[in-house]
């Protein structure tokens, strides 16, 4: 696909134009988490790849309806706190600028994984819960323009505009492709519990309905989706990775944050509970894509 466009335009025959417009497609991810993770032969063709689904789109008449753009990890930053400080590690820029270059051209967002409960379970000595929780805490104050935290959250999305900033792309927006808290782990996942990803998730839907932005950004509203819709019973990996859903994988709810006509799936509900949640879930993201 980065090498020949006709492989990214059968793709998008196959996988987005028979859906349209029944399927409110708004975006394309072009891989995940692809920069940051030492994989030179992979980063190497990602800009290749989103060149030849764009102009795929293009060419169909369907950019100004779905944008392109890939998601990225906490990890192709060198530094993320405080938030003003953050900057992406050298290794990456080589891929990251000239992808950041085109996104700027053809007007995509930043796209960033968000994970309070990462940083959380891998420090829980040092980070306070309460923080990563957005229950009430002191916060933390930025030392470098005394910008206030209250929750770890905005302090990661804040982290990314800093270090767009000093990229050179200070006006590229960003949003949280994933963000969710795990509601059970192994016995070293501390803070992995059922009420911890309750709070998580039912708390962000409050912050993300108040249509703020963060405290570096305060004009430009906070969008994020949550991760995940279903539990990922077969995923490899800690106990964590199969228990990030609102739903557990037969269908049955995980745990309820507000949402109202959910109920447990069957063979003749699923596909109505699906949209009913799809629906649902449209509340997250504030403005229309």
């Amino acid at each position: 696909m980065s090498v020949y466009e006709d492989k990214a335009m059968a793709w998008v025959k196959d996988n987005v134009q028979p859906y349209l417009p029944d399927t409110h497609i708004r975006g394309i991810s072009v891989g995940n988490e692809i920069l940051g993770r030492g994989d030179a032969a992979t980063s190497e063709v990602l800009l290749g790849a989103v060149k030849n689904v764009y102009s795929a789109l293009d060419r169909l008449d369907l950019t100004n309806l779905i944008k392109v753009s890939t998601p990225h990890s906490e990890g192709v930053f060198a530094n993320s706190y405080p938030p003003s400080s953050c900057v992406f590690k050298e290794d990456v820029m080589q891929y990251m600028k000239p992808l950041l270059q085109f996104f700027s051209q053809i007007d995509s967002p930043f796209y960033i994984n968000a994970y309070p409960f990462l940083a959380y379970i891998s420090d829980p000595q040092h980070i306070d819960l309460n923080y990563a929780l957005f229950e009430k805490n002191p916060g933390i104050v930025d030392p470098k323009n005394n910008l206030h935290y209250d929750n770890m959250f905005e302090a990661q999305v804040d982290a990314a505009y800093a270090a767009l900033a000093a990229a050179g792309f200070e006006n590229m927006e960003v949003i949280v492709s994933e963000t969710g808290w795990a509601s059970q782990g192994d016995a070293n996942e501390i803070g992995a519990t059922l009420k911890n990803a309750k709070t998580y998730n039912k708390n962000l839907r409050k912050r993300l309905l108040k249509n703020k932005g963060t405290p570096l950004r305060p004009k430009i509203p906070v969008k994020a989706y949550v991760f995940a819709l279903f539990n990922e019973n077969s995923k490899p990996g800690p106990t964590s990775e199969r228990n990030f859903g609102l739903f557990k994988a037969d269908g049955s709810i995980a745990y309820d944050i507000g949402f109202t006509g959910l109920k447990p799936s069957s063979a003749t509900r699923s596909c109505s509970m699906v949209l009913a949640l799809c629906v649902s879930m449209l509340l997250l993201v504030l403005t229309a894509l």
